[in-house]
């Protein structure tokens, strides 16, 4: 199985140049942009360990803690994500509970899962099905381009709190911890190099 690596050809990430390598990797650089070259993204892999892991924990908080707060005269208001989907599903908007359900706690935790496996598939050297595995990436750079969704949904969780006409509202710190979730797995879907894949599956195949 060639590859342009194997080849001694670079692709420059900053205008998509394809370059000859040189003998010294620190030495190169684009001849159009004269941006650094890489055969693969420097430090790729501990880069969205990284993002992955600190994702994992704000999931936590995104999901415990209350998205938003309200104060008014007479009582003080809070929600959380599941706390939502619960009101809409009982109140009969079952395709706003839904909306949130999918957007702020199925497409997170599927974006996680699915980079998980694919950083554990590139540790372990795994040669199977690569065009599966890199269609998977796809997938999940795909959904990160929709993460405004998201944040869209924090903002339908308003219509939550019912309060007097004096009042005050703001975000708690699930929207916080939330919004760092998206940010970070899209970070993450760009650090990670899909071609580190098809590297163990050339090794396997030579």
């Amino acid at each position: 199985m060639a590859t342009a690596a194997s080849r001694g050809l670079v692709t420059c990430h900053a205008c998509g140049l394809l370059c000859r390598a040189l003998a010294h990797e620190h030495a190169m650089s684009c001849p159009r942009c004269e941006a650094r070259l890489h055969a693969r993204k420097p430090h790729s892999l501990a880069r969205t360990w990284a993002l992955l892991i600190t994702a994992y924990i704000l999931y936590i908080p995104a999901n415990l803690y209350p998205i938003l707060e309200a104060n008014s005269l007479l009582e003080r208001q809070s929600s959380t994500i599941m706390g939502g989907v619960v009101l809409f599903w009982t109140s009969g908007s079952w395709f706003i509970a839904a909306l949130i359900f999918i957007a702020s706690i199925v497409v997170p935790l599927t974006k996680l899962l699915a980079l998980t496996f694919l950083l554990i598939s590139v540790h372990r050297r795994m040669s199977w099905r690569p065009h599966q595995r890199t269609q998977l990436y796809r997938l999940v750079a795909f959904i990160g381009r929709w993460s405004m969704l998201d944040i869209y949904v924090v903002a339908l969780s308003v219509a939550l709190v019912q309060v007097e006409s004096v009042a005050s509202m703001h975000a708690g710190l699930g929207a916080v911890a939330f919004g760092a979730v998206v940010v970070l797995t899209m970070i993450a879907a760009e650090t990670f190099d899909p071609r580190l894949m098809w590297d163990a599956a050339k090794e396997q195949n030579d």
